[in-house]
């Protein structure tokens, strides 16, 4: 397939005509008219109906537009890029849960990553979608979270895919919440005491093969008649600094996220499960200074929150 000839079917499409797509594109009509017949043959499709009206798009063309639209639109992007220079950018991506150790890391590690040009790419999501992310390609580190009762099944996972994995952090769950809640004056606070509050959650699955339905009466107490779910941590910190009956199970958070909300941190007696967080990556892939500077900033902060 021929780039010109798509250039020119865009553009015919685009104006509806041959004669104007000529005088747009400096090019003789009878060229493009053999130019496009040529693509059509190349491709086995009828791109255009040629009328009285003008060229006006088949089904098969208008599918056809849009890929090469697509196609032309990233190329263009890959000329400008080398163009500009912008293709020697470091880059660092990564895709995370939400943890106020990691967020922590990722601020120490911006504050090191000097003067040079830099593209940065930090999202907070489940493990499902960071795995996918990884095996597509879009991100090239990835930190998933998972009870420790499904170790097995996660190893196992990764191996198949590709994955590398190495173990960066292990905790149970604490409780956070607004500091004039009650149950935060309590010596000890038991599951019961939650049932009568309104708990926020993250509303993702944990583990891939799961339901999300079967995930939470796994993963939260079945007494709490309440919850709000979010996916953004900015709304739970505002959600339980201005609502003092609110409480959330969170990865051990640091006192200045605490202060700087007007929030307390409490354990949960009887809350015994085992969290991991694992770094992951493709086996073969050569870890970056940038992921190497972040990976060190990470283990710090770890150090820092989790005892």
């Amino acid at each position: 397939m021929n780039v010109l000839h798509m250039k020119y079917a865009v553009e015919v499409a685009r104006l509806g005509s041959l004669n104007k797509a000529a005088e747009t594109l400096m090019i003789a009509q009878p060229n493009i008219s053999r130019s496009i017949k040529e693509l059509e043959a190349d491709l086995g499709i009828t791109i255009f109906q040629r009328s009285a009206k003008g060229m006006v798009l088949t089904p098969d063309g208008e599918e056809f537009i849009d890929y090469a639209k697509d196609i032309l639109h990233r190329m263009d992007k890959l000329e400008q890029s080398y163009r500009d220079g912008s293709h020697k950018k470091r880059k660092f991506s990564i895709s995370v849960p939400r943890a106020c150790y990691i967020s922590a890391a990722m601020a120490d590690f911006s504050k090191s990553i000097g003067n040079a040009p830099v593209e940065i790419y930090y999202k907070e999501t489940n493990s499902k979608k960071t795995i996918q992310k990884l095996l597509e390609n879009e991100y090239k580190l990835g930190i998933i979270r998972y009870s420790e009762g499904y170790d097995k099944h996660y190893k196992s996972m990764l191996e198949e895919k590709g994955l590398c994995y190495e173990l960066i952090a292990e905790f149970s769950y604490v409780l956070i919440m607004n500091r004039d809640n009650p149950l935060a004056s309590k010596d000890t606070i038991t599951y019961d005491d939650l049932s009568d509050y309104i708990e926020i959650a993250h509303a993702d699955p944990y583990v891939p093969t799961l339901s999300m339905s079967k995930v939470f009466r796994e993963e939260l107490p079945d007494k709490i008649g309440q919850r709000i779910f979010v996916f953004e941590r900015a709304s739970q910190f505002d959600l339980l600094a201005e609502n003092p009956n609110t409480f959330m199970w969170v990865s051990p958070a640091s006192q200045q996220i605490l202060d700087r909300y007007g929030l307390v941190q409490r354990v949960c007696e009887g809350n015994k499960r085992v969290y991991k967080d694992v770094l992951i990556y493709h086996k073969g892939y050569k870890l970056s200074k940038l992921d190497k500077d972040f990976i060190t900033a990470l283990c710090q902060a770890k150090r820092k929150f989790i005892k």
